[in-house]
């Protein structure tokens, strides 16, 4: 499968997914673990995650897939949300707390 195509079967294919460096029971680096708390903190059970450094296609094609730069990558619903910052802020407002239960009823 071309890697364009199953990034897109990832991201399809469960409604929370998390490009991020390493896992979340070892981040590999400050952004990612930052991204996992606040997911986690807002009630994210179930996470679905790729870990990029094991990824070597996926880390160097998703920029192109999203049009977003950095890692880590959040997407809800097949969207991408944004990059560590924009999942704080999310978190900080509520607003990821709420797209999450939205996730967790459908």
């Amino acid at each position: 499968m071309p890697v364009l195509e199953r990034i897109q079967a990832e991201v399809e294919g469960h409604p929370i997914v998390l490009f991020m460096k390493g896992t979340p029971q070892f981040p590999m680096c400050g952004f990612s673990s930052r991204t996992v708390q606040a997911l986690k903190a807002a009630g994210a059970g179930e996470l679905h995650t790729i870990n990029v450094l094991e990824e070597p296609e996926i880390r160097a094609n998703l920029p192109r897939y999203s049009n977003w730069p950095t890692f880590p990558q959040l997407f809800i619903h097949g969207e991408l949300i944004g990059g560590c910052d924009i999942t704080l802020e999310l978190y900080e407002s509520g607003e990821l707390a709420r797209m999450i239960s939205e996730v967790q009823k459908a």
